[in-house]
């Protein structure tokens, strides 16, 4: 019987996105066969697979039976300062799935940082989530940032030329960037480097102190409040297909669901 990846089987059946799926993976979390699953493990449809304690698949089907296959969903979310987007139980905080309460599972795309806030989207459609996670995709991601002192004509032209990491070893690439305020700034982004922002600031010797994402790709924050959610409209949805076709073709379905905002 064909295997696959168990990362990418846990993504098919909507249960999380491939890195979420290897971090519950190494963490334990799931279980093939009633063996704890290792990382890199290839999987059959003839085995039976436990993720955080709930039955994801049992053998008896060559395909994904209708009990187990998500009825689509995308949330448009305003995440506060304090939530986190993991599912780690290594911060005790308050988790951006708890937020939502949505009666399908969801997972981020992506993440903010505990500290930061705005716009993230959650979904449970893995493969079009791995897609969108592509670092070579160059996907744009718009944030509005103020920092401790006044921002420089000299420090915005840095900023949008790229900027070397020492932390990461790593170089930005070339970004859109102008001033927003005395102390604030509009950047926009095509990767997603781990606290890009908070790190090209302090390369410079300035302090981030409000980080807010206002746009990813086509779908704007708008006047969504803190804390609240709300479905992806369809048109959105159709947009972000289409910008996403350079990258490969896309048929998942959208569904309407009607959900009030958290």
């Amino acid at each position: 019987m064909e295997e696959i990846r168990l990362n990418k089987w846990l993504s098919q059946l909507g249960v999380c996105s491939r890195r979420e799926a290897d971090r519950l993976i190494e963490s334990g979390k799931v279980t093939v066969d009633d063996k704890i699953a290792q990382m890199g493990q290839k999987v059959s449809k003839a085995q039976k697979i436990i993720c955080g304690g709930k039955l994801v698949w049992e053998p008896g089907g060559s395909d994904v039976p209708p009990s187990r296959q998500p009825e689509p969903v995308w949330l448009v979310v305003n995440k506060p300062k304090g939530i986190v987007c993991t599912t780690s139980p290594k911060d005790r905080a308050k988790t951006i799935v708890e937020l939502v309460s949505c009666p399908e599972r969801v997972y981020p795309v992506g993440r903010l940082d505990k500290d930061s806030r705005g716009l993230i989207l959650m979904t449970n459609q893995g493969e079009l989530v791995n897609k969108m996670m592509r670092s070579g995709n160059a996907h744009e991601k718009e944030y509005e940032v103020q920092v401790d002192r006044p921002v420089t004509g000299r420090f915005l032209e840095a900023v949008a030329g790229g900027v070397e990491l020492a932390g990461l070893n790593q170089r930005t690439r070339p970004c859109w960037v102008e001033a927003m305020g005395e102390k604030g700034f509009r950047i926009i982004l095509t990767q997603g480097l781990n606290r890009q922002i908070r790190r090209m600031c302090q390369a410079f010797g300035y302090q981030v102190l409000d980080l807010k994402r206002t746009r990813i790709m086509n779908i704007r924050l708008g006047s969504l409040g803190e804390g609240k959610f709300r479905q992806m409209a369809e048109d959105e949805y159709r947009e972000l297909l289409r910008l996403l076709e350079e990258s490969g073709s896309s048929n998942l379905p959208y569904a309407q669901r009607t959900l009030s905002g958290g």
